[in-house]
């Protein structure tokens, strides 16, 4: 059952006798087994040395298994460490390869990723080596949740990767995603800006590698290509230069009050061109709420119309 994990059948067979028989001896768990006493102790043996059984103090010797989450789960665990860390001096010896053939190879400036694993797993790998900036066009629809992988961006962060972020109204809207992920990624640092649409869905490695979707359905990503340094790259990164010039900036602070946090978030929604009824549950609020906030917030900046409403914001340095 478990041979997969470096156990011998007879190590496998036993261990799972000593789960369903907890305090048997050997001659109760050959009998279990159906394998010789000789062969019983020497498995038994083996799994006492990995920390997967432990014996029991009297006479005769009874056994007792140690939890399956923890002893199975950490030699999972480490295979599946030892896989990544594979896969990812494989990736790097890909891209060495690709450096070196590129001027005599030009197919080697894409790579295609079939299937949703493949796809969250090599966008993963590119973010934990970026080096010095990550950019990205976020919009629907996604390999895995929105907010999945604050932890891991987070971390970055705190490294001193710069991100910069530029969301879709769609995107921003989900519903209670700008207060529980945008607005605290941006008080991690995150930069982040608004733009009604994006052409495309893309991530964006320093100035080395750009994933960009090509999936086949409107619900999952299961298809990407990732770019390797060539024209099409130096394309990419000036789509989104000049996509985040166009942009709404997401501000928030933790030092200014609360109702500037909110009244940023409700400019930056606006500003995107988003309806009362998507800024409604985007923030969680009712479509009359919406409004009344909205009056509101012109009144206190002395404005007549939403457009004025924008401009004296962006004065008020707000956007």
């Amino acid at each position: 059952m478990f041979e997969a994990l470096g156990l011998s059948p007879a190590d496998s067979t036993v261990y799972v006798a000593v789960v369903n028989h907890p305090k048997a001896d050997i001659d109760q768990l050959a009998e279990a087994t159906g394998l010789s006493q000789c062969q019983t102790r020497r498995a038994l043996a083996n799994l006492s040395g990995a920390g997967m059984v432990s014996r029991l103090p009297g006479r005769p010797i009874k056994f007792l298994a140690a939890p399956p989450d923890a002893a199975v789960g950490s030699r999972i665990a480490a295979i599946e460490s030892d896989l990544w860390k594979a896969r990812e001096a494989a990736q790097n010896l890909m891209e060495a390869h690709r450096a070196a053939s590129r001027y005599i190879l030009p197919d080697q400036s894409l790579e295609v990723l079939l299937g949703q694993d493949g796809v969250t797993q090599r966008v993963m790998q590119i973010q934990n080596n970026s080096r010095h900036q990550v950019r990205v066009f976020d919009k629907p629809p996604y390999a895995i949740p929105p907010g999945h992988n604050l932890e891991s961006e987070r971390r970055r962060l705190r490294e001193g990767i710069r991100y910069r972020v530029i969301y879709t109204r769609e995107a921003i809207s989900w519903p209670g995603r700008l207060q529980s992920d945008v607005l605290q990624s941006v008080r991690q640092g995150e930069l982040a800006r608004v733009r009604p649409y994006l052409p495309v869905k893309m991530f964006l490695a320093d100035e080395r590698l750009a994933v960009i979707s090509i999936s086949s359905s409107k619900h999952v990503i299961d298809a990407a290509y990732i770019v390797h340094p060539s024209s099409l790259l130096d394309a990419l990164i000036t789509l989104f230069e000049d996509e985040w010039e166009r942009g709404t900036p997401v501000c928030s602070n933790e030092s200014e009050e609360s109702h500037h946090d909110e009244a940023r978030a409700l400019l930056a929604l606006l500003n995107s061109g988003l309806t009362d009824e998507g800024i409604a549950r985007s923030l969680g609020w009712s479509a009359r709420t919406t409004q009344r906030r909205i009056r509101a917030l012109m009144e206190e900046l002395g404005v007549n119309t939403r457009f004025q409403l924008g401009r004296s914001a962006q004065a008020r340095g707000w956007l």
